[in-house]
């Protein structure tokens, strides 16, 4: 008897439910049921075999729509603040809220309507936060006190992008972070020193603006916009809809924690990890569907509330089983 699939709904299509879309697609033990959007009529065209519902036609697809996950894939300026809360009423979710300053807020919302609801909820997942900050613990573990480095880039920020254009005036952006190499070196040299976030990282944020925009006025708001610009070196660079369509189309990024500690007697001790997508996107949504593959075991075991990566076990993000895992991966 074939086990029964995880059945997911897609909230919000753009690029990182596209990304979703193809990770279920690749796990034998997933099943789409449904994307909810905003804009149905543009996601029908695009997926004509897919049940799709309006979002704000609540009662329709909480009458149809049988899932045992949502993916929440809105960006984290302004739509998973809300749409959090909302959809943990409903489902088990899981999201990658990535206002890392807002996160401890988040989840004592989260955590709060997801236990009256009856829901596990796991948020701020992907890879920063996510799986880095599964390996910032792991190493702060290991080795007490050491000193810990994040680096972004060089690549496409989604969070970033999405936060720039919110900026009025605004017509589409790109935002790449680029990471400065000569505190890369620093910090493998061993010298732990003590890093800004201006001295970590630069900001370069491709801009098609608006007919008639103010360019001076957006390019001010996007270099002072707090938790996302403000901190670093921002570049704001106006280019038209066509160079974004052939320069920027693409989604890359990479990035790398690393840990610097010493050991007992005083030996130098260096954990590094390290990723690299040509997809940003596509690899976020292989890692949100290994977290629905956990939520849905979390409330099969009757477990409720707001879960982090830091909460689960390994073998629950995997479809492999325990003899499997222990035979092939330990």
């Amino acid at each position: 008897m074939a086990a029964k699939k995880t059945r997911i709904a897609i909230v919000g299509y753009g690029n990182v439910g596209r990304g979703v879309r193809a990770a279920i697609a690749a796990n034998s033990d997933m099943r789409l049921q449904g994307i909810i959007s905003r804009n149905p009529e543009r996601v029908r065209a695009e997926l004509p075999d897919v049940p799709i519902f309006r979002a704000d036609d609540e009662k329709r697809w909480r009458a149809r729509l049988k899932a045992d996950v949502a993916i929440l894939c809105g960006g984290s300026a302004e739509d998973l603040p809300d749409q959090g809360p909302y959809f943990a009423r409903f489902f088990c979710t899981v999201d990658s809220f990535d206002t890392h300053a807002d996160i401890p807020d988040y989840y004592k919302k989260m955590n709060a309507v997801a236990r009256r609801a009856g829901t596990a909820c796991i948020i701020s997942t992907g890879w920063d936060p996510g799986t880095f900050s599964l390996e910032r613990v792991l190493a702060d573990a290991f080795f007490p006190g050491a000193s810990q480095y994040t680096f972004w880039g060089r690549g496409v920020s989604q969070g970033h992008s999405d936060a720039a254009r919110r900026v009025q005036g605004v017509k589409d952006a790109r935002q790449y972070t680029i990471p400065i190499k000569s505190a890369i070196d620093e910090v493998r040299s061993g010298s732990r020193p003590r890093l800004a976030a201006r001295a970590k990282h630069k900001r370069r944020v491709y801009v098609v603006p608006a007919p008639g925009a103010d360019y001076e006025s957006i390019a001010h708001a996007i270099k002072t916009m707090p938790k996302y610009y403000a901190d670093y070196e921002t570049e704001v660079i106006f280019i038209t809809a066509n160079e974004m369509k052939r320069s920027h189309a693409a989604y890359p990024h990479a990035g790398f924690v690393l840990s610097s500690s010493q050991t007992g007697r005083g030996n130098k001790a260096l954990i590094e990890y390290r990723c690299e997508w040509d997809s940003n996107p596509e690899a976020t949504g292989g890692i949100l569907v290994a977290h629905a593959r956990a939520a849905h075991r979390l409330r099969r075991e009757r477990r409720t509330g707001a879960f982090t990566i830091l909460d689960l076990p390994a073998a629950y993000f995997s479809p492999r089983s325990a003899r499997d895992l222990l035979a092939n991966f330990v």
